[in-house]
């Protein structure tokens, strides 16, 4: 009897929880109001809704419920956040900073502003994936109006320290953003406790649905909107809401409030699992960025002396990653590991392992002696 295949690449996406799915599927067809019809009962509903999944959304991170505006996902958050801040930028302040190993989506609008006549620099991080400090403190200026840095990166996993970079910005004047689709659920987020002023998630790396998330903008911060025309979102993201995806995203932060503690246990102790299970059996393994400063269901690593293509495919009923989702189709190595890396070659076949909620003990039991008896098979050590 065969076995189902394994699915460890929860950094892409997750499944929505069942326990999610339930509670959006009456405002698909029961509840279908538009939260902006204030006339009627529908209507109503769907703006009660709204603001219980806003509630939600604010509870998990420390927010309140004002701050949070709803979006279509991270990326339009992490555009919006640097676009709108940029418009609404006073004269004189017209400097970006963010770091080497930022989703793209922050990479390439910090880019297109520099190309519009901005300046921009990119700060190099140090051997373990986090940010250089002192080049860090040397860029930010009192003509930087933002400086954006992710929480969690989606490759590495890698953790920053938030408090110490916000403490830096805000020295200068300047704001923070912070891309924390990949950490939020995943571990402690407190937007106080950090000290940002900008904050972007996402419900699809959260067991929520894809095309739904949301943008933190603190009291106060001066931000200019990206999309206008209806209004709806006090005037700051014009368009009809999408009901069952918010729905969605507020019930799957209300469940990682209860559960997060937990479940970050369990994951952190099969990650380590897996790790000492493939230095055991397959021998040559690096990690990649620091084990310490990590989310806890992040494995990134390289095996030595092995072609990444021939691994993956090797592996092929076990759903993992050479990068993230958005350059995986890419044969060269990432922009992150050419981070870390430099000049340096990489040492070997890189892989993303990314534990989640449904992965048991079983499927980390599977993947390592798979990726173990591939790994030797390669090499020609195989017995």
């Amino acid at each position: 009897m065969s076995r189902p295949p394994v699915y460890l690449d929860y950094h892409a996406t997750t499944p929505v929880d069942p326990r999610v799915l339930e509670v959006m599927l009456p405002y698909f067809s029961e509840t279908f109001g538009n939260p902006a019809s204030s006339s009627h009962a529908w209507g109503w509903k769907a703006q009660e809704a709204v603001e219980e999944a806003r509630r939600r959304v604010a509870a998990l991170i420390g927010a309140s419920a004002r701050e949070v505006i709803f979006t279509s996902g991270a990326t339009e958050s992490n555009n919006w956040a640097i676009k709108g801040v940029a418009a609404a930028a006073p004269a004189g302040k017209r400097h970006l900073v963010c770091s080497s190993i930022e989703h793209k989506c922050v990479l390439e609008v910090s880019k297109a502003l520099e190309q519009s006549g901005w300046s921009l620099t990119v700060v190099p991080v140090l051997r373990d994936g986090r940010v250089d400090m002192q080049a860090l403190a040397a860029a930010v200026t009192d003509e930087t109006a933002l400086v954006s840095i992710m929480v969690a990166n989606n490759e590495i996993g890698v953790l920053q320290p938030m408090a110490d970079i916000a403490a830096i910005a805000h020295a200068k004047g300047a704001l923070v953003h912070t891309d924390a689709a990949q950490a939020v659920g995943k571990v402690p987020v407190d937007v106080t406790a950090m000290g940002v002023d900008l904050l972007s998630l996402t419900a699809h790396k959260m067991y929520g649905p894809k095309g739904c998330g949301a943008l933190y903008v603190k009291r106060k911060t001066p931000v200019s909107p990206l999309i206008v025309g209806g209004g709806q979102e006090r005037g700051f993201r014009s368009g009809t809401l999408n009901v069952p995806g918010i729905v969605g995203l507020g019930y799957a932060c209300h469940l990682d409030r209860l559960e997060m503690a937990e479940e970050t246990s369990r994951l952190r102790r099969q990650r380590d699992r897996l790790l000492a299970g493939l230095r055991e059996k397959a021998g040559g393994v690096i990690v990649n960025g620091s084990l310490e400063h990590r989310l806890p269901h992040n494995l990134h690593v390289a095996f030595e002396g092995v072609d990444g293509e021939s691994l993956i495919i090797g592996v092929g009923d076990i759903a993992v990653s050479s990068g993230s989702a958005c350059s995986s189709a890419s044969s060269t190595p990432s922009h992150v590991l050419r981070a870390l890396l430099g000049e340096a070659p990489v040492p070997g076949a890189t892989i993303r392992f990314g534990l989640g909620r449904f992965t048991t003990d079983a499927d980390v039991d599977y993947a390592t002696e798979k990726f173990a008896a591939v790994v030797k098979r390669l090499r020609g050590t195989a017995t």
